[in-house]
């Protein structure tokens, strides 16, 4: 049995310049793309500002869950990419534990030197099992 692949994107133009989806469901899995600060119209938010990046990050992500009738608790795993791991990791984990509440999805935090953006600091992307319970 083949499945179907349904695509979710916000309309951003940087979608179809690099070529991709914001996230895609498989089954029961949504892998979403690495998330990042911007507002709806494509603006980048909280230049300078890592807390609010990742703020924004995150209420990106949940917009993507929400499209999927998705909870943080359907989760299983988060990839968290940071510019300036050494300054930023204790930001990066409070906010990253904060989010999630008591669940615990498998995470892998990494330090990089460079995001597609030039004031970027932080990338989430998440994979979602929809099976799940909630």
């Amino acid at each position: 049995m083949t499945v179907q692949a349904k695509k979710f994107g916000f309309g951003m133009p940087w979608e179809s310049l690099y070529g991709y989806s914001q996230a895609v469901q498989a089954g029961d899995t949504v892998y979403v793309s690495g998330q990042l600060s911007h507002d709806q119209d494509g603006n980048f938010v909280g230049v300078g500002d890592f807390e609010l990046q990742v703020k924004t990050t995150l209420a990106n992500l949940d917009l993507v869950l929400q499209h999927f009738g998705a909870e943080r608790s359907q989760i299983v795993e988060t990839t968290v990419l940071v510019r300036h791991l050494r300054d930023n990791f204790d930001a990066a984990a409070r906010l990253h534990s904060e989010y999630l509440g008591q669940h615990r999805p498998t995470s892998t935090v990494m330090g990089v030197s460079d995001l597609a953006l030039p004031d970027q600091l932080v990338e989430i992307g998440a994979v979602v099992r929809l099976d799940v319970e909630s």
